[in-house]
């Protein structure tokens, strides 16, 4: 297997057979990028205040009045979560009294230190009113989850991201037993499911219970999407795939949301459009091949061979009378009658020392990377058109990643950009206050270096990890980015501590992320792995790149012969 892309080169890079695979792939991966961050308009808090009932028989006016003006960041803004003792405010109005004539003199002209502003405040008894500027209803406003119970919000968001977390445990390991393709279309089916199932939840706690099925589906979809593209092309195609072709279907899946919330502003009527895209992939089941690498990972010999040859007919070239000599068989069968497992992760001192790294820094870029996309999506202004912009800011990020994926090594680009997001972060604090328009030019500079480290994450996790429990490494990694999107939503409380803390915390992490890839080996220009023992070797200490003769002499090398062994890179999830 150590030859498995010197074997199969008679099928070329770039064949029907590739050109197909890479369409429906890609395809694949809409559903996926589409459900990402709904949470933010499923979960979208409009400006609301205490619910005056028709029946109080006050006026506009008093109305108006009965909700108590507050400074907040020293601007004036109605309560949320309090009012006027009702009560109070309709013996004022029986009284014949003027909210303005109350605001600028005494009750009863004898007691000149009481005013309006010192009534006695309630509750609020009879609900909110929500303002209905952007959206018509969503699970916040439909279920109240907000004052007493605005806890329920983050914990929504916090169910949704363990249900990634689950689907990325159980997912990875079935992937390795059964197969790619199953588990693909079975997260794709999950996903869909119960998104259509949330439209109709009766109550909170039925909608969270399909949240977190659904997360289950939308993480495990894309990982297996990303290892079977990785398995079954090869050479510069697997790089384009990877690094420009899937991330830029996945963003533009992620830009049609807004869109669609834009025209459905129901949460009910846009959880079953949620569900279009996974319906739309039912015909790709006849399409998607399973991954011949993993099937001879697995001894099945024919059946790799045997789709090996289909995708020769189609390419339109011979294939050898034997593509797999039998060695290499009996290697296969050999590693068939060895059960992998999730604790294979941690079997010896390397795969244990590279496997625990690599979930501490998933887990740091996914808290940087979230936190930031939810801190930006609080940006005041149209949310439609501000989720927007906040997908568009990563497709330069792509390019980037594409580029440097080409030319240089892994951990020089990882440690480059993330010391950039750091760096940008923790200059906002010392703009946030003073210029707000370097503060955002801070904040996208933050969230590209975020991005571009967290996208070569994906790529250095699929070097380092070999073939044989690739996908339970990748869903492990994946777990612990779940732990860290999981915290996010609670970045955000942080903010009422200090509201620079959020960004600090998200740039510390991005330091520390550095610190821990300094001590992973290279891969770049590598040989993929096919079992544990080919893996490389950790290192307690190494700097991440040479000369820049020696980048310069790999980039022309890259460049001169695309089809060698390659390299894998991907968008973040």
């Amino acid at each position: 297997m150590q030859d498995y892309e010197e074997a199969v080169s008679f099928l070329g890079s770039w064949g029907p057979f590739q050109r197909k695979s890479f369409l429906v792939l890609c395809l694949a991966s809409v559903p996926c990028g589409y459900n990402l961050l709904s949470v933010i308009f499923l979960l979208a808090s409009p400006p609301h205040h205490c619910d005056i009932p028709a029946h109080s028989n006050l006026s506009q006016e008093w109305i108006q009045a009965s909700i108590p003006v507050q400074q907040v960041a020293g601007e004036p803004e109605r309560s949320s979560c309090s009012r006027y003792e009702l009560d109070l405010v309709r013996n004022l109005s029986a009284m014949g009294a003027s909210p303005n004539w109350m605001q600028n003199q005494s009750l009863q002209g004898s007691r000149p230190e009481v005013h309006l502003s010192q009534l006695k405040q309630e509750g609020c008894k009879d609900g909110w009113t929500y303002s209905t500027e952007y959206f018509q209803s969503t699970v916040v406003t439909e279920f109240d989850l907000v004052c007493s119970e605005q806890w329920k919000q983050p914990l929504t968001s916090l169910t949704y991201f363990l249900g990634g977390l689950v689907g990325c445990f159980v997912s990875g390991i079935i992937s390795d037993r059964i197969g790619r393709k199953p588990v693909l279309f079975g997260s794709i089916a999950v996903l869909s499911v119960f998104s259509t199932a949330m439209a109709f939840a009766p109550s909170w706690p039925v909608f969270i219970v399909f949240f977190f099925m659904m997360g289950m589906g939308q993480l495990s979809c894309y990982i297996v999407v990303f290892v079977l593209g990785t398995e079954i092309l090869v050479g510069s195609t697997r790089i384009f795939f990877s690094s420009l072709g899937l991330p830029l279907i996945y963003v533009i899946a992620m830009m049609l949301l807004p869109g669609t919330a834009y025209l459905v502003r129901s949460w009910r009527h846009l959880s079953l459009m949620m569900a279009v895209p996974g319906l739309a992939c039912i015909p790709l089941w006849w399409m998607v091949p399973e991954s011949p690498r993993w099937l001879l990972s697995q001894g099945r010999l024919q059946e790799a061979e045997l789709l090996l040859r289909s995708a020769a007919l189609k390419n339109r070239v011979e294939a050898p009378p034997v593509i797999f000599l039998p060695p290499k068989a009996e290697k296969a069968g050999s590693q068939k009658a060895e059960s992998v497992s999730f604790l294979d992760l941690l079997k010896t001192a390397n795969i244990r020392h590279v496997t625990v790294k690599l979930w501490l820094i998933w887990f740091s870029t996914s808290v940087s990377y979230y936190g930031l996309s939810f801190s930006m999506s609080t940006l005041n202004g149209n949310p439609f058109l501000n989720y927007f912009l906040l997908t568009v800011v990563e497709v330069p990020a792509y390019f980037a990643c594409y580029l440097a994926a080409r030319c240089f090594p892994r951990r020089l680009t990882f440690i480059s950009f993330s010391l950039l997001g750091a760096l940008a972060l923790l200059l906002i604090q010392v703009t946030v206050h003073s210029n707000p328009t370097l503060t955002l030019i801070l904040v996208l500079l933050g969230k590209i270096g975020v991005l571009v480290a967290n996208a070569m994450v994906y790529t250095y996790t699929g070097e380092l990890t070999p073939t044989v429990i690739r996908n339970t490494a990748m869903s492990s990694c994946a777990m612990f980015s779940r732990v860290g999107s999981s915290v996010s939503p609670y970045l955000l409380e942080m903010a009422e501590i200090n509201e620079l803390l959020p960004w600090i915390i998200a740039g510390v992490l991005s330091l520390f992320s550095v610190l821990l890839c300094i001590f992973l080996p290279e891969t770049f220009r590598q040989p993929l792995p096919d079992t544990i023992e080919q893996m490389p070797v950790t290192q307690w200490f190494a700097w991440p790149c040479g000369s820049k003769a020696a980048v310069k002499e790999e980039c022309k090398f890259s460049k001169d012969q695309p089809s060698s062994l390659e390299i894998i890179c991907t968008t973040s999830l």
